[in-house]
């Protein structure tokens, strides 16, 4: 099932500047090949269902991973039936 993924992750109980935990979640997406765009309130990511959620899995135990106690996720699913 194809989808768009409307996403943002927020590390809670971290210093104020979430530029390190931005690069460790975008080296996760670079490294999965999906398209995906940052933009002022998250990423959107597009791709099988299934595999965009395994995608968002993988960010958010990463940033548990480098230290970050509790993690918020907002995630909004858009699903596309393609016809062709």
């Amino acid at each position: 099932m194809y989808c768009i993924v409307d996403f943002s992750i927020i590390p809670i109980g971290v210093e104020p500047s979430l530029s390190k935990y931005i690069a460790e979640t975008l080296k996760i997406l670079d490294k999965a090949g999906l398209t995906y765009k940052l933009h002022a309130k998250g990423t959107n990511i597009e791709g099988e269902l299934g595999e965009v959620m395994a995608i968002i899995e993988k960010c958010i135990s990463r940033l548990h991973e480098i230290g970050v106690p509790r993690v918020d996720t907002m995630i909004h699913v858009g699903v596309i039936i393609l016809l062709f």
